[in-house]
C-alpha cells in the first residue's frame, strides 16, 4: 500500500471510529419536560367569555379558571396567564407564545386537523338566544333576521351553515351576519336591538339569560353544521404529553365529581363530559 493509500485509509478509519464512539444527539426538551424544569406554566386566555373566563375585580374568574387552578396545582408550577382577544389565541399558540390555551375552543373538523384537543370541559351544543318577548320560537323563525356571533369562534361556522339551510329549505336566510370580535359585545348588540339573534353555546347562553332573565331569551338550538357540540382546550400537535396530562386531570375531577361541582356552580346545571366519540376521525 502506498503511502498516499495508507493516509487515505487512516483518514477513512479515523472518521469510521468517529462515528462509532460521538455521542448520541440529544432529544429535544418537550414542551412539558420544560413546564416541570422552569416551574412555569404559560397559557393564553380570553377573558371575556363569561362564565368560563372573565374579569372579576381585576383577577380572571370563571369555570374555566377553576380548572386550571386543579391542572397548576397537579403539576406543582406557577401559573402565568395572558389575557388575549379571541382571535390571536389559536395563532399564538402555533407560534409558541405560549404552552396551552386555556380558554373554550369549540371542537370542529378545521380545528382539529391542526390542534390537539384536551377532553371536553363542557358541552357546547350551539343556540340562540333573542331579546325578552320577541315572537321567534324555532330556527326558522331567524329568516329575514340580523344574526349576530363572533369573529372565529365555532359558532361563525355554525351560523353561516344555519343561513345556508334556511336558503335552501326555501326562505330568504338572514338579512345580515354580524361578526363580533367578542361575545359580550354581541349581546350588547341584541339588548340595544342592532341585532335580532346571537349564536352561541348553549352553557354561556343559559347563563346570560339567567342573569338577565328581563333581557334576553333562548330561542332554540341550531342544529346546521353542528355535528361535534363539546368543548375543549388546545395544545400544539407535538405537545401530546401536555395534552394527555391536562385530559387526565380532567379526566380525575370528573370521575371524582369535582367537574360536575364546578358546573353547579357557574352554570347552575351539570353536563356529560364523554370519554370517547367527542373527536372528529383522526384528529391528534
Amino acid at each position: 500500500m502506498s503511502n498516499i493509500d495508507r493516509r487515505q485509509f487512516g483518514l477513512l478509519a479515523g472518521g469510521a471510529a468517529l462515528g462509532l464512539f460521538a455521542p448520541r444527539p440529544a432529544f429535544a426538551e418537550t414542551t412539558l419536560e420544560k413546564i416541570r424544569r422552569t416551574g412555569v406554566l404559560r397559557v393564553g386566555t380570553e377573558a371575556a367569555f363569561p362564565p368560563f373566563e372573565f374579569v372579576k375585580d381585576g383577577k380572571i374568574v370563571g369555570y374555566g379558571k377553576d380548572i386550571l387552578d386543579e391542572v397548576v396545582a397537579a403539576l406543582g408550577v406557577k401559573l402565568e396567564q395572558l389575557d388575549l382577544p379571541w382571535q390571536g389565541i389559536l395563532p399564538g399558540i402555533l407560534a409558541g407564545k405560549f404552552d396551552l390555551v386555556a380558554t373554550t375552543v369549540g371542537i370542529n373538523e378545521e380545528r382539529a386537523k391542526r390542534y390537539a384537543y384536551t377532553l371536553p370541559i363542557a358541552d357546547g351544543v350551539p343556540y340562540a338566544a333573542k331579546r325578552k318577548g320577541e315572537a321567534m320560537k324555532s330556527m326558522a323563525d331567524l329568516n329575514g333576521k340580523v344574526v349576530a356571533t363572533q369573529l372565529a369562534s365555532s359558532t361563525e361556522p355554525v351560523a353561516k351553515a344555519v343561513d345556508a339551510k334556511l336558503k335552501a329549505d326555501g326562505g330568504k336566510g338572514f338579512a345580515d351576519l354580524k361578526l363580533y370580535t367578542a361575545f359580550t359585545e354581541s349581546y350588547v348588540a341584541l339588548a340595544n336591538g342592532e341585532v335580532d339573534a346571537v349564536i352561541q353555546s348553549l352553557p354561556s347562553l343559559a347563563v346570560l339569560v339567567k342573569e338577565r332573565p328581563e333581557t334576553f331569551e333562548l330561542l332554540a338550538p341550531m342544529t346546521a353544521g353542528a355535528n361535534y357540540t363539546y368543548l375543549s382546550w388546545v395544545t400544539r400537535p407535538n405537545d401530546l404529553d401536555l395534552r394527555d396530562f391536562v385530559s387526565g386531570v380532567i379526566r380525575t375531577m370528573r370521575d371524582d365529581g369535582r367537574l360536575g361541582k364546578l358546573q353547579d356552580k357557574w352554570f347552575g346545571f351539570q353536563m356529560k363530559i364523554p370519554e370517547t366519540g367527542y373527536l372528529p376521525p383522526g384528529s391528534f
